[in-house]
């Protein structure tokens, strides 16, 4: 079976996976040169389904769960099991317990506790949130070894380019194209997101650490050689331009807020993009005549693309036999 994928963002990547370990021959159409630049490339990668519940459906940890196995199973050392630090500064202590009344899976630290998780923080939070089953990963490498490793399983990508030549017949073509597809998904919108980049050797971090507040919550992320990501804002606007003035000092306040040694940082990028959402946020698999659309990851890119690969190949393969597979995990078909 050949099938033709379009999009090479987080959600074609992983659905190339399924697709070719399943025996299809895959071929790759993708508008950039190169892989990387559009939401996936923004990303956060955090694999936090019990933390991203608490502005989500429970839809978000059922389909999440197996996400950190999976990406184990497809990229071998990629996956960092360190789990999630939720913390917010005294004033804020409502805003904890609220958060925590939203999801579960995490217990209860003491400043003892935050400080023996994470020494830098050490005296400067009173109470937060762990999420030890959650993990977390960089979606730059996590793309760059999906595109390798399809690459060495015989999948084909032509990059600069939206359609596959003429002269190429495909039996179903699956699009994974983000805001370009919307004038397939009429209901599709795009919500703003905002983030830059930090580098200190201030401050150390070993997990994705929440800062918890009412008006602007953010996350810092280590990126290892002392970098951090800090993210994100949710904007409903499909403003692609660059980060705001607003924005960029939300952010660099809310960093400087987790430790100090943020204000002396090297800002080494700042990046703008639109997240694909639905109304829900909840992505969807849509069947169009030929077309299979996956689509609407909105902040769960990197956590909900597995459930909804398999899904998407579930489909492709519904008439079609596939190939013997080898054994992942139990989790892993379960979440489909």
């Amino acid at each position: 079976m050949r099938i033709l994928v379009k999009g090479a963002g987080v959600a074609g990547l992983t659905v190339a996976h399924e697709l070719a370990r399943r025996g299809a021959e895959v071929f790759f159409v993708e508008k950039n040169p190169s892989i990387g630049g559009e939401a996936s490339w923004r990303a956060g990668g955090m694999l936090a389904p019990f933390c991203e519940r608490e502005s989500g459906q429970q839809a978000v940890i059922a389909l999440g769960q197996g996400a950190a196995a999976w990406w184990e199973a497809a990229l071998p050392g990629l996956v960092a099991f360190n789990g999630t630090l939720v913390v917010a500064t005294p004033r804020d202590t409502a805003e904890l317990r609220r958060f925590a009344a939203r999801t579960r899976g995490y217990s209860n630290l003491s400043a003892d506790e935050i400080a023996a998780l994470e020494p830098d923080l050490a005296g400067r939070f009173r109470a937060g949130l762990f999420f030890a089953e959650e993990a977390h990963l960089d979606p730059r490498h996590a793309l760059d070894r999906l595109h390798a490793k399809l690459a060495t399983m015989g999948v084909r990508f032509r990059f600069g380019r939206t359609e596959a030549p003429q002269n190429e017949r495909f039996d179903r073509v699956v699009d994974c194209t983000g805001m370009v597809a919307r004038q397939h998904l009429p209901d599709l919108r795009g919500v703003r997101g905002e983030m830059l980049y930090l580098e200190t050797r201030e401050v150390t971090l070993a997990r994705p650490v929440r800062l918890i507040h009412p008006r602007f919550p953010v996350y810092v992320i280590p990126r290892g050689g002392g970098r951090f990501m800090v993210g994100a804002t949710m904007i409903e606007s499909a403003d692609s331009g660059p980060v705001t003035a607003r924005s960029l000092m939300e952010l660099l306040n809310a960093a400087y807020a987790l430790h100090p040694a943020f204000g002396e940082a090297r800002v080494i990028e700042v990046s703008a993009g639109l997240r694909p959402a639905f109304a829900d946020n909840l992505p969807r698999v849509v069947e169009k005549d030929d077309t299979i659309f996956i689509n609407g990851f909105f902040r769960h890119g990197f956590l909900m693309a597995p459930a909804f690969a398999r899904k998407a190949a579930d489909i492709v393969f519904a008439n079609h036999p596939a190939k013997d597979e080898p054994h992942e995990t139990c989790g892993q078909r379960a979440t489909a």
